[in-house]
């Protein structure tokens, strides 16, 4: 009997415990189940261009910039990120980013933080 009872609560717990993994596992942020300093890493391209107004955008920073950019929350939460931060992107130069690329479908208006896209 004291063994069954065991064994009865070791399941409830296992059973409890794959519940809580499967809801952590579908909770999704601003991009989605990806970090936004996971996301903030394939923006490496746009290092120079998020530092200096004045620098060229690259072709591989606006193609990234285009795929973030479709997700404007993910967009905002990577320019935010601490990996962005770390890396010395000026999240006041980093929004002119999406018009400097002459992105048609950027996400003009959406606030960011305390800033807002061109």
């Amino acid at each position: 009997m004291e063994t069954s009872m065991k064994l009865i609560c070791i399941l409830g717990l296992l059973a409890v415990v794959a519940i809580a993994g499967l809801e952590m596992a579908d909770a999704a942020g601003p991009c989605g189940k990806s970090s936004p300093d996971d996301e903030a890493i394939k923006m490496a391209p746009c290092a120079m261009a998020a530092q200096d107004e004045n620098a060229a955008v690259s072709d591989s920073c606006c193609l990234q910039v285009k795929k973030i950019g479709q997700n404007p929350s993910c967009l905002c939460a990577v320019m935010l990120s601490d990996t962005a931060k770390s890396s010395g992107i000026k999240p006041e130069i980093a929004i002119t980013i999406p018009k400097r690329c002459n992105l048609a479908n950027r996400p003009v208006g959406y606030k960011c933080g305390p800033y807002t896209l061109p």
